[in-house]
């Protein structure tokens, strides 16, 4: 069984048991999330899909911790103008573990 979730607005595969790396949430670590905006659920013989989200079902998580990522370098450069400019940037991150996918 595996539920398409929406998390912070992107799209993520939960399984249950499976570790997702999302955008940096609110909640420190240790906390339990439940996640309602499923787009699609998948059981072991049928598949439900939402419009835009099956009702009743959701899906459990845990935070385990968070993060930042490696560094980007964001370099910008025009040419016989003297124009450069370098910027770095650090995404941050949180790391759920997906508990129970609950369909309708």
């Amino acid at each position: 069984m595996y539920a398409m979730v929406e998390i912070a607005g992107k799209q993520y595969k939960a399984e249950p048991g499976s570790v997702l790396k999302v955008d940096r949430l609110a909640q420190d670590a240790g906390a339990s999330l439940e996640f309602d905006s499923v787009l699609m659920l998948r059981d072991t013989e049928t598949v439900k899909v939402g419009t835009p989200y099956v009702k009743g079902a959701k899906v459990t998580a845990v935070v385990e911790e968070h993060g930042k990522d490696k560094k980007i370098i964001v370099f910008k450069y025009k040419r016989r103008k003297n124009y450069k400019r370098k910027r770095g940037h650090r995404q941050q991150y949180s790391v759920i573990r997906v508990g129970e996918i609950v369909g309708a």
